[in-house]
């Protein structure tokens, strides 16, 4: 267990510095996502309700809260593995939430608004941006964050500091 801790405390930062561009895609996403379930009631604690998750207005808003956040440590490139596994695993019950019910065409949510409805290809189509931003956060969880990050600066002065001690 303290191996797997060690791994996502310790990401590697040596990566090129374009990697920022996957951090600055994937976290914007989740930001601006977090500030819309907050600004429209469908896409928080309505959508919320309509899944059927407890508590809808706690979720939606911890939810919420949760992507605001972690969206601006994946941009600013701070404890990158952490939150990149967090996003895959909150992307994967998005998806399980709601695709599900899209392919049997049982959907409490709105179908889409032109064919395919229902079905595996109306799946495939809805889950798009959810495979990217899965996707965008595997890689992030792999790779970690770059030296164009705060986990970078973080790293760099931790072997400074240790270096100056001896």
């Amino acid at each position: 267990m303290k191996n797997i801790f060690e791994w996502f405390q310790y990401p590697p930062v040596t990566g090129k510095s374009s990697i920022i561009i996957i951090r600055l895609m994937a976290g914007a996403v989740f930001f601006f996502e977090g500030i819309l379930k907050f600004v429209y009631i469908n896409q928080g604690a309505g959508r919320f309700t309509k899944l059927g998750f407890p508590f809808p207005e706690i979720t939606a808003h911890t939810i919420a809260t949760g992507e605001i956040i972690g969206g601006l440590l994946l941009i600013f490139g701070l404890f990158t593995r952490f939150v990149s596994f967090y996003f895959i695993l909150q992307m994967i019950v998005a998806i399980l939430s709601t695709k599900i019910s899209l392919y049997f065409g049982n959907s409490p949510l709105p179908l889409p608004a032109v064919p395919p409805k229902i079905g595996f290809w109306a799946v495939e189509h809805e889950s798009r941006s959810d495979y990217g931003q899965i996707m965008a956060c595997l890689f992030l969880l792999i790779e970690g964050a770059g030296r164009i990050s705060i986990d970078f600066i973080i790293s760099t002065s931790k072997k400074v500091y240790s270096f100056n001690e001896k």
